[in-house]
């Protein structure tokens, strides 16, 4: 099995500044951290690479800087990290940052599984997942609070709705 997890290097502070010329939130990679949320990404992908020994694969948009954070989650346990920086990625919405990344994706060949953080703290939108999904061409769930089992062909998985719990399961390659 093969799993990518899409992880973010964010402000480690709510005291961001943003450059008064471009409008674009200033990440000069000092004070920062991996987006918390993502972490949840990597600890999912950890325990499903236990369960089946896949092979996990980071990869984030930023500048150069955001390296820090794919290291850290060599560090933790992923096989491979990749970085997409580009002066021109500077200021992405939400859609041109879910078509780079599925690019970045599509690039590297064959998955099964990709896990996205619930958002980010630095945008908060819950968007990127999903379009990173449509843009593959593959179904996606959201809000995904347990695997409930890992099969040949499909995930099954627990997701918190407003006033219920539902399983549901989904043929891979797929997105969470």
């Amino acid at each position: 099995m093969n799993i990518v997890v899409c992880i973010k290097q964010v402000p480690a502070s709510s005291e961001v500044q943003i450059d008064p010329v471009t409008g674009v939130l200033i990440r000069d990679g000092f004070n920062t951290k991996m987006n918390p949320y993502d972490l949840y990404g990597i600890e999912t992908a950890l325990k499903i690479k236990e369960m089946t020994n896949a092979h996990i694969s980071t990869i984030t948009m930023g500048p150069p800087a955001a390296k820090e954070v794919l290291n850290e989650s060599l560090w933790m346990g992923c096989d491979k990290a990749t970085l997409l920086t580009d002066r021109k990625f500077a200021g992405a919405d939400v859609v041109a940052t879910a078509y780079a990344l599925s690019q970045g994706i599509k690039s590297q060949g064959e998955y099964d599984l990709i896990v996205c953080g619930k958002q980010t703290t630095d945008g908060d939108t819950a968007q990127v997942g999903p379009e990173i999904a449509e843009y593959l061409g593959i179904p996606h769930i959201a809000y995904v609070d347990n695997i409930v089992e890992v099969k040949e062909k499909s995930i099954v998985v627990s997701v918190s709705m407003d006033n219920t719990t539902e399983t549901w399961e989904i043929n891979y390659p797929c997105l969470i």
